[in-house]
């Protein structure tokens, strides 16, 4: 579908809703839906969980991205018009990950109702310094591209998640601002506790071990916190939408080799042949870790707490 089909459909949209929303008998102003509950869209999977935490059954969340998608490269559907215009709130990652977010709350008419559930980290990157903080939290979304946008990896970003999903909840629905913000305290405890279980587990790794090289760079945020050095990425950058020159591959694999690396990781969002002919070339494991995504519901990395130990494991088996 091109830009003006895309546009053509999301009036439509709208005016069924406008139509529909007449004839409701819905007190005007009302921001919850037919089942008394607010009606919530999430990005991505991850997001979602996070958000699922905090709401409850205070919500209907509906999450954009099927499980296994990868953020970089998601391209919206009507459909996906549809649930955002129909949204009370839409909360998205931001720092540029959603780079298909931007069109779509504008053929929805819904730039309003989103929050960047970043807003308030200090983010890492090469353009971080240069980024100036936005009263709006709009720049959480419009971050410069060398800004890495994967502040997940690291469990402590998920407490300033946290709090931003349970105040805007709150603010949509104060009835109930007294279950959201007892659910973000119970939540806030499971991240803590697994920061700490992270810490126990990552200290099994010698410090000459504790480096990382990856599909693309995607590690800093845990590196950071956790004492490693993401040095180097198959694909330049932080998107996985970028390819390697023949130079830049083999400077990787030369550091690779150079720098003694155990392993290559590769998520479960993008193709991993890069990695494979990587990991061919130098002879080092090729090791599969959950990225964009958490796993199909009922798999092994089914919520984040799940994702990070599923990751984590993977990582410390690898190098130790």
């Amino acid at each position: 579908m091109n830009k003006t089909q895309l546009y053509l459909f999301s009036a439509a949209v709208l005016l069924l809703m406008s139509l529909a929303g007449c004839s409701s008998n819905s007190p005007a102003g009302d921001q919850e839906g037919a089942n008394g509950r607010l009606e919530v869209v999430a990005t991505t999977s991850i997001v979602g969980d996070v958000v699922s935490q905090v709401g409850g059954d205070n919500i209907s969340l509906e999450v954009l991205l099927p499980s296994g998608s990868d953020p970089h490269s998601f391209e919206p559907t009507p459909q996906d018009i549809a649930k955002v215009a129909g949204a009370d709130l839409i909360f998205a990652n931001g720092a540029g990950l959603e780079t298909f977010l931007e069109g779509l709350i504008e053929s929805a008419g819904a730039q309003d109702k989103v929050v960047y559930v970043s807003s308030g980290i200090d983010f890492l990157g090469a353009g971080a310094e240069e980024h100036e903080e936005d009263p709006e939290g709009d720049e959480h979304q419009h971050a410069p591209n060398n800004v890495d946008p994967h502040t997940w990896t690291d469990p402590n970003n998920i407490l300033v998640w946290i709090q931003n999903i349970e105040e805007n909840l709150s603010k949509a629905d104060p009835g109930n601002s007294a279950v959201y913000a007892a659910n973000a305290a119970a939540f806030e405890t499971e991240i803590e506790e697994l920061d700490h279980w992270v810490r126990e587990q990552t200290v099994q790794i010698a410090p000459e071990n504790r480096v990382l090289v990856s599909d693309h760079s995607l590690f800093n945020y845990f590196a950071h916190e956790y004492g490693f050095e993401q040095v180097g990425a198959l694909i330049p950058g932080y998107s996985t939408l970028a390819e390697p020159s023949a130079q830049e591959l083999a400077e990787i694999e030369d550091a690779i080799s150079r720098l003694n690396v155990k392993a290559v990781f590769v998520g479960n969002t993008v193709n991993p042949s890069l990695a494979e002919r990587a990991a061919a070339d130098t002879g080092v494991a090729l090791v599969y870790l959950y990225t964009g995504s958490l796993s199909e519901p009922g798999g092994e990395a089914e919520t984040y707490l799940e994702y990070i130990r599923y990751n984590v494991s993977a990582i410390v088996d690898a190098l130790k």
